[in-house]
């Protein structure tokens, strides 16, 4: 994936299909759902990128289930500032 060469598209490209979701209906707890499971497996297959990505795997590894869906929920807060 090209766009998490640069944390700066990722998030953009993140708050564009956040945009879309919610545009479609999708509620705010799917979307953290949904977040949650991009952010567990990007953790188990993919290399980090940059930094950023590297800092988010880190976090992402010594956290529990609880403490993942936060991290998740935080990214989607962050990338969906209006």
């Amino acid at each position: 994936m090209s766009v998490l060469k640069n944390f700066s598209q990722w998030k953009q490209f993140l708050n564009e299909k956040i945009d879309q979701a919610q545009a479609a209906g999708v509620s705010d707890q799917m979307i953290q759902n949904i977040a949650y499971e991009i952010g567990d497996y990007l953790a188990k297959n993919i290399d980090p990128q940059n930094n950023e990505e590297r800092l988010l795997k880190e976090l992402w590894d010594v956290g529990d289930e609880n403490e993942q869906r936060t991290l998740a929920g935080l990214m989607v807060k962050l990338v969906d500032q209006k």
